[in-house]
């Protein structure tokens, strides 16, 4: 990359205007394809201060995030070192968008992600961020990473538990009917069916999610299918027993699974 390009990027990175901010992203996407593995490192550096834009506060800076997060896709697996460098840096909005970033890579990061949550993630949150990243990975090979996520649904750290219960689900939309082996669908509703009984309403909202996805893409036999029926009724409070659950968040995500087992 020339030196001048460089000191471009930086200078329209530097301005606060979303237009500098996209013309310097435009300039990384055209370098990067040349560039070596340092190099596009590098690129990958200039570009993350840029994921902790508060949008709330500044939501014209919208589409500077979304072309940030296909910039960093872009550059494959070469911007993964960089990406686990600041992944338990604690800003929520920036880990989001860092595995948005690598969930757009797509295959051939899942080993990747795997190993390091195995091996070199030993903090809740950084493992909760991994299995975010491999549940927006759109393709079949993530049932790799199943049993991950059904150890994780079980974990005592709220975080954790509360990103793989979501995960399930997220993994099962990717994985066609038929595909799924039967030993991890039925580990996957036991795991989901404990979650019922979660503290977290979020985690019992998604648990109700995740079943509900197990049933919309086929992925139950007659038997699951009928008993997630009961259960969803007993949470909405349709049978006789009236033990609805309290929380709405969890009987709203009830109400559109019942619509997948009815």
């Amino acid at each position: 990359m020339a030196e001048d390009t460089h000191q471009t990027i930086q200078n329209l990175f530097s301005s606060t205007d979303p237009a500098d901010l996209l013309r310097g992203l435009a300039l990384v996407d055209a370098a990067a394809p040349s560039a070596g593995p340092w190099e596009r490192q590098t690129l990958c550096d200039m570009v993350l201060p840029l994921f902790y834009i508060d949008t709330l506060d500044h939501p014209e800076h919208m589409p500077v995030i979304d072309r940030a997060i296909a910039v960093i896709a872009g550059m494959g697996e070469s911007a993964i070192p960089v990406l686990f460098e600041n992944i338990e840096a604690g800003d929520v909005k920036a880990d989001i968008a860092m595995a948005q970033a690598l969930g757009l890579m797509g295959p051939p990061v899942i080993d990747l992600l795997i190993a390091r949550y195995e091996s070199g993630c030993g903090d809740p949150s950084c493992r909760a961020f991994l299995l975010f990243a491999l549940g927006k990975i759109k393709s079949p090979e993530v049932l790799k990473a199943a049993s991950l996520a059904i150890e994780a649904a079980g974990s005592v750290e709220l975080e954790l538990r509360d990103t793989a219960t979501r995960a399930i689900g997220k993994f099962v939309e990717s994985i066609p009917p038929g595909a799924l082996p039967t030993s991890t669908r039925d580990a996957f509703v036991a795991q989901l069916q404990r979650r019922l009984a979660d503290t977290s309403p979020g985690v019992r909202a998604k648990a109700v999610r995740s079943l509900g996805k197990l049933a919309k893409f086929d992925h139950l036999d007659d038997a699951q299918r009928a008993q997630l029926k009961v259960t969803i009724e007993r949470i909405l409070g349709h049978d006789d027993q009236f033990e609805w659950d309290r929380a709405y968040v969890v009987r709203k995500e009830a109400c559109e699974a019942l619509g997948y087992v009815a």
